[in-house]
């Protein structure tokens, strides 16, 4: 199945290079082009596509209402990948809260943003390594978490408590079964378990509610566990 793909950015050339490398993949295709957040989310409206490379910083609308509204208002909402500039952009946090799949990079690569496409198209997520180092820097500096399990976290079992700190420390499924010995099939269901109680898009959102509730420690991942 072909990944259709939105590019909202005002920057043409950089529309241009990307429409570029996304074409050439035999998996993908670019679907249309935004200049602004607000005629982004409308195009994102009118064309349903299954991702949309979202610039963070936008004159008009920025990124970060944009993918509000497209996410809000979307029947069948897509993943967005935020696009930025530095590698820790104060918006970051907004942003994921907001809904966004993944983080990446202008100058990545091609080949890190053709892998971003097809990871987020498939329902997981994506955070560039020093922007995952820099969010949980950001974490640090607040209050320390309550003790025992966050009330928020209460529908989840042990093991789900388990799995989702390991996602926290930036597990992926195959390094968390090795972890807590269980087989990838059953992580993945864990994970599915975990997103569906807590009504969360995907893993990133998990990540981000992991420490916000005090459920891990920034800088102790999936060892972190608090108990009471």
């Amino acid at each position: 199945m072909t990944i259709k793909v939105l590019v909202v950015d005002d920057e043409r050339l950089l529309r241009t290079g990307l429409r570029g490398i996304l074409d050439s993949q035999p998996d993908i295709t670019v679907v249309g082009e935004a200049d602004d957040g607000g005629l982004g989310v409308d195009e994102a409206l009118r064309l349903s596509p299954d991702v949309v490379l979202m610039d963070i910083r936008m004159k008009t609308m920025d990124g970060l209402q944009a993918t509000r509204k497209i996410l809000d208002q979307s029947a069948r909402p897509p993943r967005v990948v935020m696009l930025t500039t530095f590698d820790y952009d104060e918006y970051v946090y907004e942003a994921l809260k907001a809904g966004a799949s993944a983080f990446l990079l202008k100058d990545s690569p091609p080949e890190q943003l053709v892998n971003a496409v097809r990871v987020v198209a498939a329902g997981d997520a994506l955070l560039h390594p020093s922007i995952t180092r820099r969010l949980i820097e950001d974490f640090a500096q607040r209050p320390t978490p309550r003790s025992g399990t966050p009330p928020e976290l209460a529908a989840l079992s042990e093991r789900e408590l388990e799995v989702m700190c390991c996602l926290a420390g930036g597990l992926s499924n195959i390094e968390v079964a090795r972890d807590l010995h269980l087989s990838e099939a059953t992580v993945k269901t864990h994970v599915a378990h975990i997103l569906t109680k807590l009504g969360l898009r995907d893993r990133t959102q998990a990540v981000v509610m992991a420490y916000e509730t005090g459920l891990v420690e920034p800088g102790r991942g999936q060892n972190a566990l608090r108990r009471g």
